[in-house]
């Protein structure tokens, strides 16, 4: 199964506050906000929801086409995810802009405060998807994740208009994007991914009802964070999965991307909907353990290890020949 993800590429800027942001806020006086924390941590990481994607896909033994508008510092980025599997042949090189830039806080209790600089990524509208399909010929799944809005509408239209199966990721631009232009981008979609509160700020703004919502696609995956997912397809029963238990909640930058790594590699490997949740889960617990989006490694032996023991000897029995020796 062949899978283009047509997402952003960007640095993570990952700064932590030792105390609660919460302990700040003044009831009454948040009408007129002026904060600043004193963070006691700086890492700068590679990031982005596409190529996060594309990664968790490589690590895990495939080869995703990722499709982006990325800077004009690309060079180093791009040799990172070609060496971790990543085909970025397709991916647009601003010649003025930098790569797209996120800055997040995080503080003790895993809240989180973040900005992000679109960069380059507004050029992303200026991709022809259409094209690049032409040239790939066939691709099973496209994945639109977050990215330019306008592109991201864009794409939807020119995988409906040629007819290829694709999976709406639109998370963190929610915020963003209109009512209208959510419905373009949702409608039709063979997967939709959202997390409980990009559901309820889906339905708010384009107006729909949560039947309403899940008639418009086929298959809809709400992640819950410790408490797992849900998979709801029309004429089947949900299903529900859990999380590992994780070593450690080190950053949870990044694990809504790479469940989604773990979900689309169930899929390529054609594994039903809830081995594709577990591996996902699995690959969210590895995640979640490591300070950055795109370093968390395994092996073979840990991966399926750990999977076991949270899913069972058929859940592992089902997807162990998948597994490379080597991952991460």
């Amino acid at each position: 199964m062949k899978v283009a993800v047509a997402g952003s590429v960007g640095l993570d800027h990952l700064m932590t506050f030792p105390g609660k942001f919460t302990d700040s806020f003044v009831e009454g006086s948040l009408s007129s906000i002026s904060l600043s924390f004193l963070v006691d941590g700086l890492d700068v990481r590679r990031g982005g929801t596409g190529a996060n994607i594309a990664f968790g896909m490589g690590a895990l033994g495939l080869r995703p086409l990722l499709i982006s508008a990325v800077g004009k510092d690309w060079a180093e980025y791009n040799t990172w995810l070609t060496q971790h599997g990543v085909d970025t042949k397709h991916c647009k090189i601003s010649t003025k802009a930098h790569t797209a830039t996120f800055v997040v806080t995080t503080d003790s209790a895993l809240n989180q405060i973040a900005s992000f600089y679109p960069g380059a990524m507004s050029e992303a509208r200026e991709i022809n998807l259409e094209e690049i399909i032409k040239k790939e010929g066939d691709i099973d799944l496209i994945v639109i994740s977050p990215d330019d809005p306008e592109a991201m509408v864009a794409h939807s239209e020119t995988a409906k208009k040629l007819k290829i199966p694709f999976a709406a990721d639109p998370s963190q631009q929610l915020a963003r994007m209109e009512g209208e232009d959510i419905k373009k981008l949702v409608t039709g979609a063979r997967y939709l991914f959202l997390n409980e509160y990009e559901l309820a700020l889906i339905m708010q703004k384009t107006g729909w009802s949560d039947a309403e919502l899940f008639d418009q696609v086929q298959v809809r995956v709400v992640t819950l964070g410790s408490k797992g997912a849900i998979v709801e397809e029309h004429g089947q029963p949900n299903i529900s999965v859990g999380v590992p238990a994780e070593k450690a909640k080190v950053d949870p930058t990044g694990v809504g991307d790479s469940f989604r790594s773990g979900f689309l590699a169930g899929l390529s490997w054609g594994l039903n909907h809830e081995r594709c949740a577990q591996i996902g889960s699995m690959v969210a617990t590895f995640c979640i353990e490591t300070k950055g989006t795109q370093e968390y490694v395994f092996d073979k032996q840990t991966f399926m290890s750990r999977f076991e023991e949270t899913y069972g000897a058929q859940a592992a029995n089902d997807v162990t020949n998948f597994i490379s020796p080597q991952m991460g």
